[in-house]
């Protein structure tokens, strides 16, 4: 069994991400493994919020290079859009952000 810390990595602190905040919509980092489900109960529980809906997305990572050779890759990751309930509160980390 999976800790709700070991579900939500980091938030997604960008311009695009912040932007959304008015309608209740944030943006999380999450473990490569993490179903929908096991998103939403660690946001509920981290952040004592009510969540609408969860969609998901694995982001491929980009190539680099160091030098002449050899190419590499940073690493794929998973990112979850979160949507709170209309009655729901705000998350407060995000606050001071926007």
């Amino acid at each position: 069994m999976k800790s709700m810390y070991d579900v939500i990595i980091r938030p997604i602190i960008t311009e695009q991400s912040m932007e959304h905040t008015d309608i209740k919509k944030y943006v999380f980092e999450v473990a490569p493994d993490a179903t929908k489900a096991e998103i939403r109960d660690a946001v509920e529980g981290i952040f004592n919020v009510k969540v609408d809906k969860v969609n998901t997305l694995n982001v491929l990572g980009k190539k680099k290079r160091n030098g002449q050779y050899p190419a590499g890759y940073r690493k794929n990751w998973k990112k979850a859009v979160v949507k709170l309930t209309e009655d729901s509160k705000t998350i407060e980390f995000f606050e001071g952000m926007v």
